[in-house]
C-alpha cells in the first residue's frame, strides 16, 4: 500500500490529515476540480472549508506534487504528477482517461520550424469515448 505521508515528505510538504485525504482521493479517482474535492472531503471532515482545499492543492502544485490539467470549457482538474502523457476528454460525458504520448516530435518539430523555446506540453484530445460514441 502506498505511504502517502512518505510521498507528502519526499515533496518537502507538511503532512496533515487534509493532504493525506486529497492524495488518496485523486489516487483513486484519477482527475478531480476543487468542487468535487470539497465534496469527497467533505464526508471525511464535515468542517472543512473550500479555502483549505484551495490552498492544500495549491501547494501541491507548486511543489509539483500535483499537476493542474486545464480543460477547455470545462474546470481545471488536479491529477497526481505522473511520467508525461496527454489527455483523452470526452465532449459529450467529461469523461478524462490518461494516454501515453511521447511529445518530444512535436517539441523537435516546433524548434525546426520556429523561434520559440517550448518548456512544457499539455495535450488534450477531444471526441467521444466509447460509452457515447
Amino acid at each position: 500500500m502506498l505511504s502517502y505521508a512518505n510521498l507528502l515528505k519526499e515533496y518537502d510538504l507538511k503532512v496533515t490529515p487534509q493532504r493525506v485525504a486529497i492524495v488518496d482521493e485523486l489516487y483513486k479517482n484519477g482527475h478531480m476540480n476543487i468542487d468535487e474535492l470539497y465534496r469527497k472531503l467533505l464526508e471525511r471532515f464535515p468542517s472543512i472549508s473550500l479555502a483549505t482545499i484551495y490552498k492544500n492543492v495549491n501547494a501541491m502544485v507548486e511543489k509539483i506534487f500535483l499537476s493542474e490539467v486545464k480543460i477547455p470549457n470545462a474546470k481545471t482538474v488536479y491529477e497526481l504528477i505522473k511520467t508525461e502523457h496527454a489527455h483523452l476528454v470526452c465532449n459529450e460525458c467529461g469523461f478524462i482517461e490518461d494516454i501515453v504520448l511521447d511529445s518530444s516530435d512535436i517539441v523537435e518539430q516546433v524548434s525546426k520550424t520556429s523561434k520559440f523555446k517550448v518548456d512544457s506540453t499539455e495535450i488534450i484530445l477531444s471526441g467521444l469515448c466509447h460509452k457515447c460514441k
